[in-house]
């Protein structure tokens, strides 16, 4: 079954130029040659074509011919010929040409000072699936133990084998064919240790011992797995309060399958404390998509004190600014058939902090009942799910 073609995904084509970023494997051809199905489409995964225009990027104008202006061009994998953005840019000027620019990193281009055409086209994201995009299809259990990528969402039992094979892909195309790294054995130990640590604060000192790598080369490793999409830092949201707040960054993967192929799980039963992270890291690449997918761009960190007080999620909805508070949603996760109240006091506790207006407020569980206290909606997953497709959250 092709569930690229049947499963539509929320991303919404715009009318001009754009980069389109996301993991390996979470359908942006596929959506490319839905969203724009009469484009000049040219993929430079193709040996021949990467070489001659490696050799001469002014060979693009040429290949795609004397199209009208308006005409759609596609160019897949854009971040292998970081040059061919200069011949982009003057073809959007002279011939009036659009361009869907789709790339798994954005490595290359930042780092090699490549042209990112100055405004003249729009960046999105594509991550895998998310709840309303599975609709029907959509399995919690399913998610957290392998995750929301396309090519796995919907594969069974071959779904182990699959992530496999996918971290193995990465190695040697990401990692080995883009010469990011100089040896793989100690980035595979590195990639074995970030993904036990998937949903934790960041020790750098205490991975660089797990790994056997520097200190130093644990941030250069983290730097690659954010510029190839596969994993975010969560940052300490700091709202300038009279609290002192922790400062360290969280870091989770994008897929909680892709972050167990990683640590080496795949074979072994997940115990209880994984499947909570999961949870965690499946909520927060839901409110990514969504902060994508509406064009909304909201900041979202974590928050802990130095006592201990912690909220999963603080979604900023407005800046602080002279005579007005800073203006948040707080949502708190937890892995249970029952919801605890005592998990309400990290957000309630935040509610209090001068400077500051707590808009909303959720508790996120696995149980099936719903409730309302004072202000604070506790939800089981797929309620709070379509209140957040359906702009309820934020």
């Amino acid at each position: 079954m092709n569930f690229h073609s049947v499963l539509p995904r929320n991303l919404v084509c715009p009318e001009r130029s754009f980069f389109l970023f996301g993991p390996r494997g979470t359908g942006k051809s596929t959506w490319l040659r839905q969203a724009l199905a009469d484009a000049h489409r040219l993929d430079l995964l193709d040996a021949s074509l990467y070489l001659e225009l490696t050799r001469d990027p002014h060979r693009l104008e040429a290949i795609v011919g004397p199209r009208p202006a308006g005409t759609w061009v596609v160019l897949d994998e854009i971040q292998k010929v970081p040059a061919l953005l200069d011949e982009v840019h003057r073809l959007i000027e002279a011939r009036r040409w659009r361009f869907a620019l789709c790339g798994s990193s954005a490595r290359k281009l930042r780092r090699g000072g490549a042209n990112l055409l100055a405004g003249r086209a729009l960046t999105l994201g594509i991550e895998g699936f998310n709840a309303a995009e599975l609709g029907a299809q959509f399995d919690l259990s399913v998610a957290l133990e392998w995750g929301t990528l396309p090519f796995v969402a919907l594969a069974g039992t071959e779904a182990p084998d699959i992530l496999a094979a996918y971290v193995n892909t990465y190695l040697k195309e990401e990692i080995r064919e883009e010469g990011l790294i100089r040896q793989v054995p100690p980035f595979v130990r590195f990639l074995g240790v970030a993904g036990q640590l998937n949903g934790q604060a960041v020790n750098g000192h205490n991975i660089a011992r797990e790994a056997a790598v520097p200190r130093t080369t644990v941030d250069t490793y983290f730097t690659i797995l954010t510029d190839t999409l596969l994993g975010h830092f969560l940052p300490p949201w700091r709202p300038g309060l009279k609290v002192r707040e922790t400062a360290h960054p969280k870091f989770y993967w994008f897929d909680p399958g892709v972050a167990r192929a990683a640590a080496g799980l795949l074979r072994d039963p997940v115990d209880r404390v994984w499947l909570g992270t999961a949870l965690e890291t499946l909520i927060y690449h839901e409110l990514r998509v969504h902060n994508e997918n509406s064009r909304q761009h909201r900041p979202i960190a974590h928050y802990r004190t130095s006592s201990g007080v912690e909220v999963d999620f603080v979604i900023e909805t407005r800046k602080r600014q002279s005579g007005q508070p800073a203006q948040v949603v707080a949502i708190e996760v937890k892995l249970a058939e029952k919801w605890d109240r005592s998990w309400e006091k990290p957000m309630r506790e935040l509610a209090t902090q001068t400077g500051l207006k707590v808009e909303r407020a959720f508790g996120i569980y696995t149980g099936t009942r719903s409730y309302e206290y004072d202000g604070l909606r506790v939800l089981p997953v797929a309620e709070f799910l379509t209140a957040l497709n359906q702009g309820e959250v934020f």
